[in-house]
């Protein structure tokens, strides 16, 4: 699969709310790099992070732009998130539906059409200006 394509159908899955046609586009050993968090391995910790965002956070990605490396073991993306802070998360100010728009993006490593590593980037001094 061209790598592009992966990528996207691993976003149009995000923004479907679709966590199972996530988890197909990554590896079972997937690396995890959490925005200033922690490194975490495998699919089953993956879906546990899906699966608490989705308590807390109500997102959708929009003007979403891929990029490739030439070898394709590689990509990056960079998009914004538009959202709704539903849940209080442990450490972040306490939610009451505030309203977000942040620019992010995404690196990832790529094998076997899968991806084996997203790291993902924000800045969460900003987000916590937007929803405080």
């Amino acid at each position: 699969m061209n790598p592009a394509d992966l990528i996207a159908r691993y976003y149009a899955a995000f923004n479907a709310k679709d966590w199972d046609g996530m988890l197909a586009c990554v590896s079972d050993n997937l690396s995890h790099d959490v925005n200033e968090g922690g490194r975490h391995g495998g699919k089953g910790k993956f879906a546990a992070f899906i699966a608490h965002m989705d308590e807390c956070y109500d997102e959708t990605l929009t003007d979403i732009v891929i990029m490739v490396s030439a070898s394709g073991t590689r990509a990056g993306a960079e998009f914004i998130v538009n959202g709704i802070y539903r849940e209080t998360d442990d450490g972040l100010p306490e939610a009451c539906d505030q309203a977000y728009c942040l620019p992010a993006g995404a690196f990832f490593e790529i094998r076997d059409d899968e991806i084996t590593r997203v790291t993902t980037y924000y800045n969460l001094q900003e987000w916590i200006r937007q929803v405080s």
